[in-house]
């Protein structure tokens, strides 16, 4: 992507496990029901990063094995692992922004989907302060703008609407190719398996 990442090596292994621990045990904070697009927006930014970093760390860990410790002596994969985190995370938060909007509006026809850019581009911008690399950030504007324009609102939510964060955690997985093939259907099913429950929780807690 062009991209110089210039963190030192401890500096790459703090961030990494702050990384990994950081929305885990968000996550695991009680949970506040979402009475309005403030609530709403905090939930997206924050199962985004759950979703995508749990399901990033978890499958390096499984196809490295014992290994998998090891590679974080190494700074070149310390910088594949924070690009790959990035890409993946922002493909979560689209997809995420989408789904949400969407089920609101059918269960609401007083539901604006125009909240759903305006959602994506305030965490956005709050993820320029956690130094998103601005190539991805350019990219993934665009992208979510080229979704807005093909998005059917009434059936998204029904409509495969976590395909796009699966194929980025396939896609940008710092792994070697011939094992990805390898290891498709379990990769693209582990996201979609986190984002089921994702699914059930926030049908449980949207109260707007």
């Amino acid at each position: 992507m062009g991209i110089k990442y210039k963190l030192k090596l401890k500096d790459l292994k703090l961030q990494y496990l702050i990384d990994y621990f950081k929305p885990i045990l968000k996550y695991f904070k009680p949970r506040e029901k979402i009475e309005d697009y403030k609530d709403l927006k905090s939930f997206i930014q924050k199962k985004s990063a759950w979703v995508s970093q749990v399901t990033l760390y978890g499958y390096l860990k499984t196809r490295m094995g014992a290994k998998y410790v090891l590679m974080f002596e190494d700074e070149i994969f310390l910088g594949s692992i924070n690009k790959a985190k990035w890409n993946i995370y922002t493909v979560a938060l689209q997809d995420l922004c989408l789904y949400t909007i969407s089920y609101l509006k059918e269960a609401s026809q007083r539901h604006n989907t125009e909240k759903a850019k305006e959602i994506f581009l305030e965490i956005l911008s709050d993820e320029e302060k956690n130094q998103i690399p601005k190539d991805i950030l350019d990219k993934t504007k665009k992208e979510f703008d080229q979704r807005l324009e093909k998005i059917n609102w009434e059936n998204h939510h029904r409509d495969l609407p976590f395909n796009n964060s699966a194929l980025a955690l396939y896609e940008w997985s710092p792994i070697a190719d011939e094992l990805k093939i390898l290891d498709r259907k379990i990769v693209l099913n582990s996201m979609i398996l986190k984002w089921d429950s994702i699914k059930k929780e926030f049908s449980q807690l949207i109260n707007f």
